[in-house]
C-alpha cells in the first residue's frame, strides 16, 4: 500500500466529517491554531482518502492518531506508515493496530479509552452550574497549581487558556475544580474537552460536573460537535459525563512507543 503526505485541508476535512465524532481531535487540528504542527498521511484512490493518520507535533512527545472505521481494516496502512514514524511517539490507536508496531517499537499500553460525544443537550441544560466562572490568562498559575496537585499526569497546553474556554470554581481564593479544551475550532465546528479535575479533598461533590456543564454550554454557542476521551475504567468520570448527556462512541487504546 502506498501512502502520501496530504496537505489539502479541504480534502482532509471532507473525509473527517463523514464520522466527526470518531475524528473529533483530527477535525479540530485542522484549525489555524493547530495546523502548523500537523502532518497527515493517507492512502488515496480515485474517490478520495481511504485511510488517514495524523502526527501532531505541538507537544512532546509527538502524538500519532489512527482510527479505524467500521468495515475498513487498516493493518496494511499501519505497516506502510512505519518508515515515516518518529523514534518516539504517543499513540491513539483503534484496538489491534498496535500489532504493526510490535517488533520495531517498545509498546507500553496506557489503557483502553472511550471516545464520547455530547448527544443529549437537555441533560446538559438541566445541570447545576452555580459558582462556575470563566478563567482568564492571569489564572494560569492557579490552574497549573491545581493540575500539579490533582492531575499531574494530564496533557495541558497553556496556549489553550487563550481560547476563553477554561472554567473553574474558586473557594477561599484557591482554584478547586477546573476544565477546558484540548482542541477547539469554531471554523470546523469541533471541540474536544479535557483537563477536567477537582482537588482530591473536594471530590464527590459534583464540582467537576458543574464545571463541565458550564464549559459545554459556552462551547455550544460556537461549535456543533463536542466530545472527549476518557479511560474506560474511570467509572466516576463516565458516570459524570453520562449524566450530562454524553454517550460512548468508539473504543481506542493509548500507547507510548519507543523505537527498539
Amino acid at each position: 500500500m502506498n501512502i502520501v503526505n496530504v496537505q489539502d485541508r479541504g480534502q482532509i476535512a471532507h473525509f473527517l466529517r463523514q464520522d466527526a465524532e470518531r475524528y473529533l481531535y483530527e477535525l479540530g487540528d485542522l484549525d489555524d491554531f493547530f495546523w502548523p504542527y500537523t502532518t497527515w498521511y493517507a492512502s488515496v484512490d480515485t474517490t478520495g482518502i481511504q485511510h488517514l493518520a495524523l502526527l501532531y507535533r505541538g507537544i512532546e512527545p509527538v502524538v500519532l492518531l489512527v482510527q479505524e472505521r467500521e468495515n475498513c481494516p487498516m493493518g496494511d496502512f499501519m505497516q506502510a506508515l512505519l518508515p515515516v514514524l518518529p523514534e518516539r511517539f504517543y499513540a491513539h490507536l483503534s484496538p489491534g493496530l498496535e500489532q504493526a508496531l510490535i517488533g520495531r517499537y517498545a509498546v507500553q499500553s496506557h489503557g483502553r479509552h472511550w471516545k464520547m460525544a455530547l448527544r443529549q443537550q437537555a441533560a446538559l441544560m438541566a445541570a447545576e452550574v452555580e459558582g462556575v466562572v470563566q478563567l482568564q490568562g492571569d489564572d494560569l498559575k492557579a490552574l497549573q497549581d491545581l493540575y500539579a496537585a490533582a492531575y499531574p499526569e494530564n496533557w495541558f497546553d497553556p496556549r489553550m487558556v487563550q481560547t476563553g474556554q477554561y472554567f473553574g470554581i474558586w473557594e477561599a481564593g484557591r482554584l478547586v475544580s477546573a476544565g477546558g479544551v484540548h482542541v477547539y475550532s469554531p471554523a470546523y465546528g469541533a471541540v474536544a474537552i479535557g483537563n477536567i479535575t477537582t482537588l482530591p479533598e473536594r471530590r464527590g461533590q459534583g464540582l467537576a460536573r458543574r464545571v463541565t456543564a458550564q464549559l459545554c454550554r459556552s462551547l455550544l454557542q460556537q461549535v456543533g460537535v463536542i466530545g472527549l476521551n476518557v479511560l474506560a475504567n474511570n467509572e466516576a468520570a463516565l458516570a459524570c459525563y453520562r449524566r450530562l448527556g454524553f454517550e460512548e462512541v468508539v473504543a481506542y487504546e493509548e500507547f507510548m512507543c519507543d523505537r527498539l
